[in-house]
């Protein structure tokens, strides 16, 4: 296994492990229609854009397994309004469908939070969908807790609610 910081020639594996993770991930929990419009050539134009011009302060991580990438993840200073300057966020953790259950995550997920703390942040947030309930344990066995501020947002032009995780770093 190798996490790296992300490279304008990842922009197609993490757009697709990006897309395909959705289409798994919240089957059942945001409208069939919507997740079969996902596109992944668009996708990766996005995250090539991001990678050349990156906002300041983003990392974007990938994971790799002999080759392979096998899931990626963003971080960042926190875009909550108000939110200190010491204050992160966890914008994105996504694995392909095929790895997810592994460890791997876990593994990703530790690796973005000590560059977090290494980079001097003192306080994470992550937004996570009400009703993944897989993603919320996953975050609660991470040590991470709900602070119970919850946000109503439009993606992709689906309504979708989401609760807000924070952490102690």
């Amino acid at each position: 296994m190798l996490i790296r910081e992300a490279r304008q020639e990842d922009a197609d594996a993490i757009a697709e492990i990006h897309v395909r993770s959705w289409q798994a991930a919240y089957a059942g929990l945001l409208p069939e229609e919507a997740l079969g419009a996902l596109s992944i050539p668009d996708r990766a134009a996005r995250w090539r854009s991001w990678l050349e011009r990156p906002a300041p302060g983003l990392r974007v991580w990938v994971e790799e397994d002999d080759g392979r990438i096998i899931g990626f993840s963003s971080t960042g200073p926190s875009r909550d309004p108000g939110a200190p300057r010491h204050h992160a966020e966890v914008f994105t953790i996504y694995l392909a469908p095929d790895v997810v259950g592994r460890g791997w995550g876990r593994a990703l997920f530790a690796h973005v939070i000590h560059d977090l703390r290494r980079q001097g942040f003192r306080s994470a947030d992550l937004w996570v969908l009400t009703a993944n309930d897989r993603a919320r344990r996953f975050y609660e066995a991470a040590g991470w807790r709900s602070d119970g501020e919850e946000k109503t947002e439009s993606l992709h032009g689906i309504e979708v609610h989401e609760i807000r995780y924070r952490v102690d770093l």
